[in-house]
């Protein structure tokens, strides 16, 4: 790839290790223009229903906080839709949830325990005219759907794969992991992770997150060096994950 001179004054600073969650904020590449596309047709979903799947930290989440952004714009919705984990769905919210939240996220859908309480949300978000986001580390057919009409009724939700990044976008992501921490990396730093770096999303926040740490302990600024540091650090970590 390319040296890629990336231009830092374009990307808004925010408070530190606060990350920056707004449309304008997420960065839209091959691996996952398909999910970011359907999230900005909504109230127009092909489907009252979509899933959004792929590994932790590829932007689920984020897409999610862009979706209530826009139900929040869109409607007269008063306050931020509820995000609600899956493995924490129980069968008495499904009316009382619609009435004042007709738009809900439900994330982690692979975690899922009661499946006959999402049966009910789920019939009732369709039949009342609701919308739900579903965000999953896998693709529902992956999911053991032990009910058979939910299952059923999931296979016909549109599923849209968060791929891997690529080069472009890793990039990317390594320069807007930095801004939300209020570190402006050199363009050699950012080249050099490139090379030397696993290609997931996870890695690479955790890599960012480990430079950062390291940074402020010795007192210094991120360097070649530091990152040196922190990705053996990480490396052996994950060594020691697989065993």
């Amino acid at each position: 790839m390319k040296n890629q001179n990336i231009n830092m004054a374009q990307m808004a600073l925010e408070f530190p290790h606060r990350p920056s969650l707004g449309r304008e904020d997420f960065m839209v590449a091959k691996c996952n223009y398909e999910a970011v596309s359907t999230i900005d047709l909504w109230p127009n979903w092909p489907f009252f229903a979509i899933c959004i799947y792929g590994p932790s930290g590829c932007g689920k989440t984020h897409l999610a906080n862009v979706f209530a952004q826009m139900v929040a714009l869109q409607t007269s919705h008063p306050y931020r839709i509820p995000f609600i984990k899956a493995s924490q769905i129980d069968k008495n919210m499904a009316h009382n949830l619609f009435e004042t939240n007709p738009q809900i996220v439900i994330e982690d859908l692979h975690e899922l325990k009661n499946q006959e309480a999402l049966f009910h949300l789920y019939n009732t978000y369709r039949d009342l005219g609701g919308n739900i986001l579903f965000t999953s580390d896998v693709a529902p057919a992956r999911i053991n759907f032990s009910l058979a009409d939910l299952r059923s009724r999931m296979n016909i939700v549109p599923n849209l794969e968060i791929k891997a990044p690529d080069d472009e976008l890793l990039m990317a992501l390594l320069v807007k992991l930095f801004m939300d921490r209020q570190l402006t990396p050199s363009q050699e730093l950012l080249n050099f992770l490139l090379k030397n770096i696993h290609r997931s999303f996870s890695y690479v926040r955790k890599l960012v997150e480990e430079i950062d740490n390291i940074s402020l302990a010795k007192k210094r600024a991120i360097s070649i060096n530091i990152a040196k540091e922190a990705i053996t650090t990480l490396d052996s970590d994950l060594q020691f994950d697989l065993f």
